[in-house]
């Protein structure tokens, strides 16, 4: 077969076939090479143009990988071969990229997992893992995806976004950024709650941002993701059970291991399982100025939230109350608008009511147009801040 000036869909599948058979860089020269076993002949300039378009499809995340280095990408989103999706914060955009089909699609993200070390197949058909490149990794196949496979990327902020960076962007009224750098110095323990994507994530980077540069803060995730900028941050990374089952690492024990790491924050990156039941019991025994995310859809549903998570872990209603309500200080809740902008939405002191139960009390509520209105818990906050010397 000769190919004259460029190769077709064919000729490129075959030379794919064969280069990801063989161990190797992929080059120009072993390109060529391939080429030629083919039967096809093309000039440099094309040659350079299949070297170029394989490379990005046997490494990285193949025709992916432009949009995950654009600038402001947070997520990319792949429905099958003619829908390619990503967003920059203001919600999903479609693309122009197509793969040629759902095969192609597959390769892709089996290729991912086996970069991460995780299986994807028939009998393992969902994946969520961590690449190299700090990239989150998910993927879902055929049976489970009826209309065929599904690859989720969430690409980690290049640089952290300090406090001043949220107030200046609208995130966070100018008046209440002062309050939370109070509470920082407090060192209060807090949450900071809100539904997927709201940037529970960022706001949190951007908090420990403003400690103390003399403590050591130890962060726990299932996931790298936060990047605080402080001169004093150890990470510890929970690990999934390898194809045989073994090996997993869950966040109760990094956050055991934790305390154990002279700490004076322990910080886990989301709540969702046992180890909430391990972080109050920190926040509990000394371990000041603990926090973390959680997903709850409004402030008021942390409690909730809360206590189906320790539940499950095996703590009683009560015992859940009791432990949130003597460890934890202030909530912070974010919300994203229909328009994409994440924004700060409440600032409440967490305290137990009359009856036991732990509540939020809104000491500032931030309404759509940015305004904000004081609540019944912000004298409450004052006198605490006050009570520790850190009155804003």
């Amino acid at each position: 077969m000769r190919v004259k000036g460029s190769a077709d869909e064919d000729l490129i599948e075959r030379v794919r076939t064969v280069l990801a058979a063989t161990a190797g860089p992929v080059t120009p020269a072993r390109v060529a090479a391939v080429l030629r076993a083919e039967g096809a002949v093309l000039g440099d300039a094309a040659v350079l143009e299949v070297t170029d378009v394989l490379r990005a499809e046997i490494t990285g995340a193949g025709p992916l990988e432009p949009l995950l280095r654009g600038e402001g990408v947070t997520d990319v989103l792949v429905n099958g071969p003619a829908e390619v999706w990503l967003d920059r914060g203001d919600g999903p955009e479609l693309t122009v990229v197509r793969f040629r089909d759902a095969a192609a699609v597959r390769r892709l993200a089996q290729r991912l997992a086996s970069s991460a070390g995780r299986r994807l197949d028939d009998a393992s058909p969902c994946v969520d893992a961590r690449l190299a490149s700090g990239v989150r990794f998910h993927a879902v196949l055929p049976p489970v995806a009826p209309d065929g496979p599904l690859i989720s990327l969430r690409v980690p902020a290049g640089s952290a976004f300090s406090l001043d960076d949220l107030v200046e962007c609208g995130s966070v009224p100018s008046g209440i950024a002062p309050w939370l750098t109070a509470v920082m110095r407090a060192r209060m323990a807090f949450l900071v709650s809100g539904g997927t994507g709201t940037g529970k994530t960022t706001f949190l980077s951007a908090l420990l941002g403003v400690a103390d540069p003399r403590e050591r803060i130890v962060v726990v995730e299932d996931s790298s993701e936060l990047r605080p900028a402080h001169p004093h941050v150890v990470r510890l990374e929970g690990r999934r059970s390898n194809v045989e089952g073994v090996g997993l690492v869950g966040l109760d024990e990094l956050v055991r291991q934790a305390l154990r790491m002279r700490p004076d924050r322990i910080v886990v990156g989301e709540a969702r399982g046992a180890e909430l039941v391990d972080l109050l019991a920190a926040l509990n025994t000394g371990h000041e100025g603990g926090c973390g995310t959680l997903h709850a859809n409004s402030a008021q549903d942390v409690p909730a939230r809360l206590e189906a998570l320790g539940i499950a872990a095996g703590l009683g209603r009560e015992a859940v109350h009791a432990q949130a309500g003597a460890a934890l200080d202030v909530l912070v809740h974010l919300v994203r608008t229909r328009a994409g902008h994440r924004r700060l939405a409440e600032v409440d002191v967490l305290a137990r009511s009359g009856a036991g139960w732990l509540e939020p009390r809104p000491a500032f509520t931030v309404m759509p147009d940015g305004s904000v209105i004081e609540g019944p818990g912000h004298g409450e906050l004052g006198a605490k801040l006050a009570q520790r010397g850190c009155a804003p």
